[in-house]
Parts: C-alpha cells; structure tokens; sequence
C-alpha cells in the first residue's frame, strides 16, 4: 500500500469539502483578553478571540496568574511522576479537597484533561462493574462515548434529551442489571441543557446511577460556580459529577467528584489515572486559585450573562440566525461547510475576528455554525464590531435572514 498517497487522498477529500481544519497561530496577552497576536505568512495583526473556553476569562485573572507563579516557584515546573509514583504534590491533595466541596461530595479525583477523566471514568466502571449497562445519551462527548467503547460493557443510547426513549429503553433491560445514566449538563455545540432532575427521578426508579458531564457549566452556573446541578439543587442526586479544569476555570484538567468509595474505585482501577503523569503543580494551584475565587464572586457569572444577552440581541435586530438555547454558548447557524469556513476565514482576515467554523463530524452536515462564547471581556463595540462583520457577509453569502 502507499501510504503517503493514502494519507493525502484523505485530506485532500477534507479540502474539498471545506472541513479541512487550520489553526490560527495566536499569542493571548495578560491582561488583555479577548485581544490576541495573529503570526501569519504576511506579517503581525491583533484580532478578538470570540471561539474560546476560556469562558470568565479566569487564565488571565491576577489571582489565578499569581498563584500559579508561586507555585512554580515553590515546587518547580512538573509533577515529577504519576500520582502513585512521587507525583502527588500538596496543591493535588488542597485541589481535590476544594472540588469535593464545590459539588457537595465526599472526595474528588483530577486528572490531565476533561477527556481523560471521562474516558477513565466511564471506561473503568464499564469493565469493572459485572453486566454494567450504560445508557448514554446520543449526543454525549466523544470522550464519554470512547470511554464506554473502552469498557465493553452494553452500551444503549437514547434519544438526546428524550425522556420517553430513556424510559423506554430503562424498562426494556434487565431489572436485575446494574446501570448507569450517562449525559451532560450543557451540550457544547446546540447550548441546550438536560432535563437532570427528570433523568434523576428515572434513575430512581430503575436503580440506575447518573454521571453527569458538567465540563461547559461549572464555574458558569450556580451561586457557587457548581454547574447545572447546583443551580437546581440536584448534586446530591449524582453519583458521579465530571468537570474540566480548562474551560471556566481557565487553566487545565479534568476531575470527577463523588462518594469516597467510587472517587477511591476509580483511583485504584482506571488506567488512565494510574499511568498518567499528574497534573504540574502550577496548573494545580492556579485551577485551586481560581475555584475559590469563583465560589465567592458573582461578578464574572453576571457580568457574562450580560454579554451574552447583548449578544444574542444584536444579532436578532441583524436577523442573523442563532440557535435559541438557555446557556452561553451562541451558535449562528450557517448550513454549508465551505460557506461556514468562507465566512470564517473572512472575519479574520477582513475583520480580525477570530472564530472556528464547526463542521461535521463535530456537529452533522448541514447544521454547520459558526460557535461564539461571549465572554465578560468583551465590550458593547466588541459585540457592535461582530455582529456588523457578520450582518455584510451575510448579504454577500446570500444566506437566509432570521425571520423576526
């Protein structure tokens, strides 16, 4: 076989269809998020990030910068081993402790990234917990949906969102079968949020466990910053509770959190904790700074709520079209995967506004989008700025207009 030949005639195909995906070289500045240095061929320009998980802006929150500069002073640039091997440093041991408190649990377990701990999690309790059944929703993360392929267990998949198909599918599997809900609080590419107490209550009534992915709500919701959950009083209904570190927290990493008997399970048995590297001290103590800064400050969660509201606003006066959805993650939908690229590559080159056009496999064709996630940085001219980018490309694309 020639392999090179096959390995071009693959991303050839991307090229054609308009999927094929470009990383814009940027240098995000302290102190000055959203702004960031594009590099390209042609020289330096200044562009506004509107694509980012750093959803409050905590990477570059002061707090958050300093304890992170302490901590490398104080112990170094990495962890120096897995977990079990010299690798747990004091600022693991504070971080799991603080996350246990944040969700109302009993213990918590971090690790490298919201992906891994996912994959381990749901991986482990598949292959480790005899005739498990998982029932996972149909738009779960890939990493869920990898981690479940890992442990081999059955696998059923419902209908996103649908409780009737949950239900069905719950009464339809053996009752003497141990299972597991696994869904998400807020879906990252729609920004629609899970009925969790309704999925709860049919997990009580069919002796389930729920795992629940918070990764795009904590920090964001809550009056502690604990996700979806907290916000509806449900945290104590969840066995496990699964997060990143990376997104509104604004550093890296990921955790579940849970009873001290599955958070130890998980520790004892999954892979890819045990034969990982641990965390850098730094990332450790900057997410630890940054977690209690959000359990006790409204201010970011109020002040984004704003932007994104302004956001969704502007947009509609424009008619340009935006999935409705209860969370902050602003999807204008865009329908065509070159014209979604098109537009993309035009605001950053014309505009100097930076978005990632998202495509299939990501989301299905024909639904492509451009995904905005405001931020509390952003300004009224900043919002003013995009929206006008986007109302002129619209007439130029000869896209359909939202209809008021």
């Amino acid at each position: 076989m020639d392999f090179e030949a096959f390995f071009k005639s693959e991303l050839d195909s991307l090229h054609q269809e308009g999927r094929y995906r470009v990383f814009a070289d940027l240098e995000r500045h302290r102190g000055h998020f959203p702004r960031a240095t594009r590099y390209t061929a042609n020289g330096e320009r200044e562009v506004t990030v509107w694509c980012s998980n750093d959803y409050l802006g905590m990477g570059q929150h002061p707090a958050v910068i300093e304890a992170m500069k302490q901590a490398i002073d104080h112990c170094g640039a990495g962890a120096g081993g897995t977990r079990n091997i010299s690798g747990t440093n004091h600022y693991h041991v504070l971080l799991e402790q603080e996350l246990a408190d944040l969700h109302g649990k009993e213990a918590a377990l971090t690790f490298t990234s919201g992906y891994v701990s996912n994959w381990t999690a749901l991986g482990t309790l598949g292959a480790k917990i005899p005739n498990l059944i998982i029932f996972s929703d149909a738009l779960n993360h890939a990493s869920m949906i990898e981690g479940i392929r890992y442990g081999k267990c059955q696998r059923v998949v419902f209908k996103h969102n649908d409780l009737k198909d949950l239900e069905e599918k719950l009464a339809l599997a053996d009752p003497a079968a141990p299972k597991l809900i696994a869904f998400e609080s807020v879906y990252s590419m729609d920004g629609d949020i899970a009925p969790i107490k309704e999925i709860c209550d049919l997990a009580d009534k069919y002796g389930a466990m729920t795992y629940l992915d918070e990764v795009h709500a904590v920090g964001m919701y809550g009056p502690r910053g604990g996700g979806i959950a907290e916000r509806e009083g449900l945290m104590d209904r969840i066995t496990i509770l699964e997060g990143t570190l990376g997104k509104a927290f604004g550093v890296m990493g990921g955790f579940i959190t849970g009873s001290a008997a599955v958070c130890d399970f998980i520790r004892s048995f999954g892979s890819g904790f045990i034969f990982s590297t641990a965390l850098p001290p730094t990332l450790a103590a900057g997410a630890l700074a940054s977690i209690r800064h959000l359990k006790v400050s409204q201010f970011e969660r109020a002040r984004h709520q704003d932007r994104v509201r302004k956001l969704r606003a502007a947009l509609e006066a424009k008619g340009i079209p935006h999935m409705p959805n209860p969370s902050h993650i602003v999807p204008v939908m865009v329908g065509d995967a070159a014209k979604c690229k098109w537009i993309s590559d035009i605001l950053l080159d014309d505009f100097n506004i930076y978005v990632q056009p998202i495509n299939y496999p990501t989301v299905p064709r024909k639904t492509e989008r451009l995904r905005f996630t405001p931020t509390p940085m952003h300004t009224d001219a900043d919002i003013e700025h995009l929206v006008g980018a986007l109302h002129s490309l619209w007439s130029r694309c000869a896209l359909a207009r939202a209809v008021a």
